[in-house]
């Protein structure tokens, strides 16, 4: 059994390195789909497209999966809910109302499109949190899914709002692209600029992937073993909704990982937090670096990654609850 446990750890770190060294010879120069490894010797062009557009590409969809799985999993397990994703407690929309209040606003300059996606998907955090301790239904759980779905509404409107605002020629379909998610403007800078946050992000989760098999269980039981549920799941959600706003900053929305992934990593690496959070962490980010060479590489023009993640992901969920298997709800 043990052996057996090592040899998938072996094969999925392996899958994931392997992809990513692949990842960076696919793409339509010199000749599509594939780069062949000497041209990085003969074609100066080559080794600076590899180094300068696609290594940073590659990082940024490992990194961005990584987080939307494992925050994916975090949340599924702290709010006892398979169906939750990273995107539920209004974050998303927040970062999608923020990015589209500057591309509206600040001549769709980089910076202030991720920054300001970034700062409203933490307020969108911010205020699910007000408006679910000012509610006096149900548990705290409840309270925050009910807040979520209401935060998600409001910045949805407006997010509605600034596209009824926005120019029809230039700035509606940037607004409209961002919102379909990619990564074609990552650059070593603007990856550099959501490390901090996400791999303190990745780090926490990690630590504590043994905890989440305490705070799954009820607030008393939680309690009698030692932990401080309200406390601990609110520094993971924290942390978790954090590393995401840091990521959605950079790729647009970018669905289904966050949900299909944690039911992949329960199904092949068992419902041990200590176990299926690393697992999602990796499926995570080879999931999202395989839609990534997708979307660069199907067409002449690039697809938007989040259509990708969206078709992929929703097919994978369908197979997976339809096949036989482990029980996959945390």
């Amino acid at each position: 059994m043990v052996e057996r446990r090592t040899f998938k750890w072996l094969v999925l770190l392996a899958a994931v390195f392997l992809l990513g060294l692949a990842s960076l010879f696919i793409g339509r120069y010199p000749s599509p789909p594939w780069m062949p490894p000497r041209a990085l010797f003969s074609d100066r062009l080559a080794l600076d497209l590899v180094l300068t557009l696609r290594l940073p590409r590659v990082f940024a969809a490992l990194l961005l999966g990584a987080v939307l799985g494992a925050a994916g999993l975090a949340m599924q397990m702290l709010f006892r809910n398979p169906l939750v994703e990273p995107g539920f407690l209004g974050v998303s929309q927040g970062a999608a109302f923020g990015a589209a209040l500057a591309i509206l606003y600040f001549a769709s300059n980089p910076f202030a499109v991720q920054v300001s996606a970034a700062v409203f998907g933490l307020a969108a955090l911010g205020l699910t949190y007000l408006f679910a301790r000012r509610l006096r239904y149900g548990g705290w759980v409840l309270r925050m899914v009910l807040a979520g779905i209401a935060v998600s509404a409001l910045f949805s409107a407006g997010v509605g709002l600034l596209k009824y605002l926005a120019d029809p020629l230039t700035q509606l379909p940037e607004i409209v692209f961002w919102l379909l998610g990619g990564l074609w403007a990552t650059r070593w800078g603007a990856l550099l600029s959501i490390l901090p946050a996400t791999l303190l992000g990745l780090g926490v989760l990690f630590l504590a992937r043994w905890r989440l098999n305490v705070l799954v269980l009820e607030d008393d039981t939680a309690f009698a073993l030692g932990a401080r549920p309200g406390r601990e799941r609110a520094l993971l959600l924290v942390v978790s909704v954090v590393a995401v706003a840091a990521a959605v900053s950079l790729s647009g929305i970018v669905a289904w990982v966050g949900l299909m992934i944690p039911h992949l990593a329960r199904r092949f690496y068992g419902v041990d937090g200590r176990s299926s959070l690393p697992a999602s962490l990796l499926l995570g980010g080879a999931f999202t670096l395989l839609c990534d060479d997708l979307s660069r590489t199907i067409t002449v023009g690039e697809i938007p990654l989040g259509i990708i993640t969206a078709l992929l992901g929703s097919v994978a969920f369908v197979v997976l609850l339809a096949s036989e298997g482990q029980e996959v709800e945390p």
